[in-house]
């Protein structure tokens, strides 16, 4: 078969076992894992150095953990060294030296007087959660400009030709060669077909709604005028960003610090596994709060993935760095839930935790509030109300601010007169546009935590009319399995209605209602009577959006849910499927006739995007539905609908490097400068080889976008696992993917090769040594003739294919490796 790497055969003599037998004595480093917060936490540690005869060897994960190791252990007359390397602990003569190195598992070697001591002997195990990515679980911008979820009929940007529509792949006979192209429709009825090796020009168009993009007519000059409009306008954006990262740059944010082995102690409270991405999203949380810069850190994650913890630990940080914490929440219900939890955590710790909602009686807000004005309330947790009292609290470091799409500008707006000095973090299942807009377009900083938590399966979607004999059945499963069911009515005027209405349908059911019109006390007691399982089935309003958490209810069914809006109805679902139960969503909506086009596409998107992990997925949908937005104003559409989001935030950022730079933006030349590669030979994947046509475009992309031979190698190997053998087409396909990242490296703009040879084009800003160039024009080898200054004629019989590739890889090699040499 196809091999990726050859090992070498080791061979013995005719010696005898044990003759080949190499003994280590090896033994395992003792527990030093600190047990207890209140003992000193390098006493395990000491313990061990002062009964172990030899050299020590700390291996850490990262240069962050190395320094904490170091400042544990400074001061207490140690011999101990910061380290690159093994090696330079070998030739170091320091007893212990402290160095960054991918070390599972420790070891001692008395018979040599070493000892190796890993990470995890030191703080304990980090989870370590191997799984298969799945769509969503990639950065922003790749999510936005992916062609993963395209359709026939969805709008694509073509950087060169605009916007046009996806009618699928083609496979055509040009010139007597099979290959395969991306079908593109524009205005007019206008065909382009675009091949596959070039898919790095072609993006998922969003800005507008699929139906209202702006399809630009090929062979004009339309698509050419919007891009000089759009160029302008983002000429001024981009300075305008600039003075807004100018100024979070200047004013400095506070720099917090706390006590490693504390949060050892408060981390060890949390009772799950951390996942992949809830990991790495409190280490990027924690970095920013240790940092010299404001944090203002986006955290997009669907309901139940962690998000709480996330805003936990950033709290105790906050918290041990000497400051208060103020927790910002939609609802009361939540803001209950959250005291709670909060409470629950900070149980062990000098921390006092408030919430400042409805509930609370005059004389208690008054209380709460002298406590915030006099410090004594480390962490208060509230709704709107809360935003009365930011002046009040003395020394606040750190608001967090769940489910930001329940808020309004002017609630934003009240917040940024702290954000100047203070730490934020935004916490949401599906950001709304303009936060995405400013997410992507580098403005504020964007975590995502798309892995759901062990066993938790994906809610059941589906979209039907008002059925009574489906919403009986609905009911009646999850009662009879033990469960209680959400319906959800949004109109008080008739809710008492749809109660009868539902009374008289599942008689077997105990039902309440519950609505913001209620007395608060009442409807407290409602909520609470739902979480104790004392009935069946909630009548509300979207009240329970974001209420308290029901593990045993696992239905949930939307009244006329064409009325939502797709981050509501992606909260609502939210609401069931938070334990190991299957959860089901019934979504009824009213005929299509009779719905506006938005509301069937965002009833299509929710239903087509059940999966675990997809908020982030259906905010970009969202974007698309909605209209992109400006980055820096109100303005729901402008050069973002012309152009698209991806070429925009694109040019946006290219604008901003070059301005930081110093330099005048160039946004003119194509941001992905394809070379024209024709070697008139099949090059595709075959239909028999990859049967799927939706997947077959994935990988055109993915083979069109790869930046490095081993990314192309990478992409190789994953194509033999998964399909067999690589066909010659494929093969083919693969090696001018490798030719055209050269190609691209020194400048060459097209490469046109046939059986009695061809030509290649170099660009004036060509990064070709035109010494290398003359040489091989003048050694007298006549297959070489140059024409003009920018076209390299080939002469010779490449009928062979593999000759005409070898023919093009060497010529290229050579141009490239005498300029390198020349360097």
């Amino acid at each position: 078969g196809e091999r990726v790497a050859a090992f070498p055969t080791v061979r013995y003599s005719n010696q005898s076992v044990a003759d080949r037998s190499l003994n280590f004595d090896t033994r395992l480093p003792p527990a030093m894992k600190i047990e207890s917060r209140y003992e000193d936490p390098a006493a395990p540690l000491m313990r061990f150095l002062e009964t172990f005869d030899g050299r020590v060897f700390f291996s850490t994960d990262s240069p962050g953990r190395r320094e904490q190791l170091i400042d544990l252990l400074s001061g207490r007359g140690l011999d101990l060294a910061r380290i690159d390397s093994w090696q330079a602990f070998h030739d170091d003569p320091q007893r212990i030296g402290v160095a960054v190195a991918p070390i599972e598992n420790g070891v001692l070697l008395p018979s040599s007087r070493i000892g190796i001591i890993s990470e995890r002997q030191l703080f304990g195990e980090r989870t370590a959660t191997r799984r298969r990515r799945r769509r969503g679980e990639r950065d922003p911008e790749t999510i936005i400009r992916q062609l993963d979820d395209l359709e026939p009929g969805s709008p694509v940007v073509h950087e060169e030709h605009g916007i046009g529509r996806y009618l699928g792949l083609a496979t055509l006979d040009a010139g007597g060669v099979t290959a395969e192209f991306l079908h593109l429709e524009y205005a007019g009825g206008d065909k382009l077909y675009v091949p596959v090796h070039a898919l790095e020009l072609i993006s998922r168009y969003t800005g507008a709604s699929p139906g209202n993009a702006p399809l630009h007519r090929l062979g004009s000059d339309q698509w050419a005028r919007a891009r000089r409009k759009a160029v302008r306008k983002i000429r001024d954006v981009a300075a305008e960003l600039l003075d807004v990262y100018a100024r979070r740059a200047a004013r400095p944010g506070h720099r917090f610090r706390w006590s490693e082995a504390d949060y050892r102690g408060f981390e060890s409270g949390f009772p799950f596994d951390l996942t992949e991405d809830q990991a790495r999203t409190i280490d990027d949380v924690l970095a920013d709060l240790s940092g010299d810069r404001p944090m203002d850190r986006i955290v997009c994650g669907d309901v139940g993935f962690g998000k709480t913890e996330v805003a936990l630990r950033a709290s105790f940080a906050a918290v041990h760095g000497g400051k208060q914490v103020a927790v910002l929440v939609p609802t009361t219900l939540l803001a209950q839930q959250h005291g709670q939890s909060f409470r629950d955590r900070f149980a062990d710790w000098p921390v006092r935790v408030e919430v400042l909602s409805r509930f609370r009686s005059a004389r208690e807000t008054k209380d709460i509030v002298a406590g915030l004005r006099s410090g004594a309330v480390d962490i208060v947790i509230g709704t709107h109300r809360l935003l009365q009292h930011t002046k009040d609290i003395r020394d606040i470091g750190l608001v967090i601010v769940d489910e930001e799409h329940r808020f309004g500008v002017r609630h934003k707006e009240a917040l940024k007169s702290l954000r100047s000095e203070v730490d934020v973090l935004t916490l949401t299942a599906t950001p709304i546009p303009r936060t995405l807009n400013m997410a992507l377009g580098g403005l504020r900083e964007m975590s995502l935590i798309a892995t759901p938590p062990a066993e938790r399966l994906a809610v059941k979607t589906f979209v039907s009319e008002w059925n009574d004999v489906l919403i009986r059945e609905a009911c009646l499963r999850e009662i009879k399995r033990g469960g209680q069911i959400y319906f959800i009515h949004n109109r008080v005027e008739d809710i008492r209605r749809i109660e009868r209405r539902l009374a008289k349908l599942v008689p077997e059911a105990s039902i309440r209602v519950g609505h913001g019109q209620m007395p608060e006390r009442e409807l407290e007691q409602v909520m609470l009577d739902f979480y104790h399982r004392r009935f069946g089935l909630l009548l509300c309003t979207t009240i329970v959006e974001s209420g308290i958490d029901v593990p045993t209810a696992n239905t949930i069914i939307i009244n006329r849910a064409d009325r939502f809006g797709l981050a509501q109805l992606h909260q609502l679902r939210g609401r069931v499927g938070r334990s190991h139960h299957r959860a089901y969503a019934y979504l009824i909506a009213p005929p299509k006739a009779v719905m506006t086009a938005d509301a069937i596409k965002r009833l299509e998107a929710i239903d087509s995007l059940e999966d675990l992990g997809s908020g982030f997925t259906l905010a970009t949908h969202d974007l698309e539905i909605r209209g992109a937005g400006e980055l820096l104003g109100d303005v729901q559409s402008g050069q973002i609908q012309e152009i698209g989001f991806s070429l925009y935030t694109e040019l946006l950022g290219r604008a901003v490097e070059s301005l930081r730079a110093g330099e005048e933006p160039d946004l003119e030349t194509p941001l992905h400068a394809g070379v024209d590669i024709n070697l008139h030979i099949p090059a595709l994947l075959p239909e028999d080889y990859v049967p799927d046509v939706h997947l077959r475009l994935i990988l055109y992309k993915r083979i069109s976008a790869a930046e490095s031979a081993d990314e192309l190698r990478d992409l190789q190997v994953e194509l033999i696992d998964r399909f067999g053998l690589l066909p010659v087409a494929t093969k083919n396909l693969v090696r001018i993917a490798a030719i055209k990242q050269v190609a691209a490296r020194l400048g060459v703009e097209k490469i046109d090769v046939a059986d009695a040879g061809g030509y290649v084009v170099f660009g004036n800003d060509g990064n070709i040594d035109p010494v290398a160039l003359v040489q091989l024009v003048q050694a007298g080898d006549r297959r070489f003739r140059l024409q003009g200054s920018h076209r390299l004629q080939i002469r010779d019989e490449l009928a062979d294919i593999d000759n005409r590739f070898a023919t093009i890889e060497n010529l290229l090699d050579r141009l490239a490796i005498r300029k390198v040499n020349d360097e």
